[in-house]
């Protein structure tokens, strides 16, 4: 599939890569109506929440399902300002808090991380059967983004409602975007998920003290060493590099069978240049690459429709202002 080429025109402010990113994630306010929030039982015990917007319009049998970043939850701008956009144009929206990032600490040990796809299979299994919908559209932001996209490409028979996919800002390459946060340029974004990581893994210390100890938690000073840490072995890994490798969406990218827009900034501080899928969107029928050359890291500051079928069967327009 050829490259889309990005109308995209950041305002001045907003060609800095900082700038964008900063504004997305601290300064931008979405106005929305309440949720509604719904507790999933998950089959290994555990549990996620849910944060429901419902169509605007009618009662239509269509849903977008939508996945968050590292640290992130529903709450987050840009997931409230997807849900603004969808449920105005007649989607119900769901937006998954991944385990413990609904302000609940979640029962089981382990959490949530970049490949953990189980618990979005069961939350479109879920919504499937809550109501007959028939087109689910997905969407997901930057480690959430990860996820959705190795979804696509390791689910051999996708349920016949999901139409197709957005991810924004997706680091399909976790080892080498993590060298790339880890870098100064990044020095402030990686201190603040790392603050948020560390406080997070000293609650979980609390409910389980014989599986992790404070002073290996005061003693993280990267998110590589959270990683070692606890990610990859909570979840079954033998170690961060382990994690990195298999969980990667980058080598399921060729397998995605429905269209799918990938829009990645030339700018985001945050992604490797592996990360930019050239040579696998150019020679797929599905993968649509979008690369404005401004924009950060979730950082697009217009409303853009991104259309990513052209044929006249099925449309996604997605209106991002962030």
């Amino acid at each position: 599939m050829p490259l889309l080429k990005s109308n995209y025109k950041a305002p001045f402010l907003f060609r800095s890569a900082h700038f964008s990113t900063i504004y997305a994630s601290l300064l931008r306010k979405v106005k929305i109506e309440v949720f509604k929030r719904e507790r999933v039982e998950l089959s290994d015990g555990d549990f996620l929440d849910l944060d429901w917007c419902y169509a605007k319009n009618g009662n239509y049998r269509q849903l977008m399902i939508v996945t968050h970043g590292l640290a992130g939850s529903a709450d987050r701008p840009y997931m409230l300002g997807m849900a603004k956009a969808f449920s105005e144009k007649g989607f119900d929206v769901a937006l998954i808090n991944f385990r413990s990032c609904s302000g609940e600490t979640n029962r089981l040990f382990r959490s949530y991380n970049a490949g953990a796809t189980e618990d979005l299979k069961e939350v479109i299994d879920l919504c499937l059967q809550k109501k007959k919908y028939e087109k689910i559209v997905l969407s997901g932001f930057s480690l959430g983004g990860n996820l959705l996209l190795k979804y696509l490409g390791e689910t051999e028979n996708l349920p016949k409602e999901i139409k197709a996919a957005v991810a924004v800002s997706v680091p399909s390459d976790l080892g080498a975007s993590l060298k790339e946060l880890d870098k100064q340029k990044n020095y402030l974004y990686s201190r603040r998920f790392l603050k948020k990581l560390k406080n997070q893994l000293y609650e979980r210390q609390q409910l389980f003290p014989k599986k992790i100890d404070k002073i290996n938690i005061a003693a993280c000073n990267s998110l590589l060493a959270i990683d070692e840490l606890y990610t990859s072995k909570a979840h079954g890994y033998k170690d961060a590099a382990d994690y990195y490798e298999k969980c990667s969406s980058l080598q399921f990218l060729p397998n995605i069978s429905i269209p799918t827009l990938l829009i990645n900034a030339k700018n985001d501080s945050f992604l490797s240049e592996s990360s930019h899928p050239l040579g696998i969107a150019k020679n797929s029928e599905f993968l649509h690459l979008e690369m404005p050359e401004y924009g950060g890291h979730v950082g697009f500051f217009r409303k853009e429709d991104f259309t990513i079928m052209k044929n006249g069967h099925w449309s996604f327009a997605a209106s991002f202002r962030l």
